[in-house]
């Protein structure tokens, strides 16, 4: 039963990786528009950097769900 939950959670944190990942690359061209305002400029590099931070987590807690379900 354990390996059914680390193999479901593993595929939800690659979901939630892969959506802070699309999200990221989003604000970052946010922020590299010269069309935009300044304020939303930073807004968009800040939440990018979130994002990333966000990536990684997600990715690690989907390794450690893995390495769960196939031990």
């Amino acid at each position: 039963m354990d390996t059914i939950k680390n193999a479901a959670n593993f595929v939800g944190d690659k979901v939630q990786s892969a959506t802070s990942g699309a999200s990221k690359e989003a604000n970052k061209e946010v922020a590299k528009d010269n069309n935009q305002g300044v304020g939303t400029r930073l807004q968009a590099a800040g939440d990018a950097i979130s994002d990333k931070t966000s990536e990684h987590k997600h990715d690690a807690k989907a390794e450690a769900n893995k390495q769960a379900a196939t031990h």
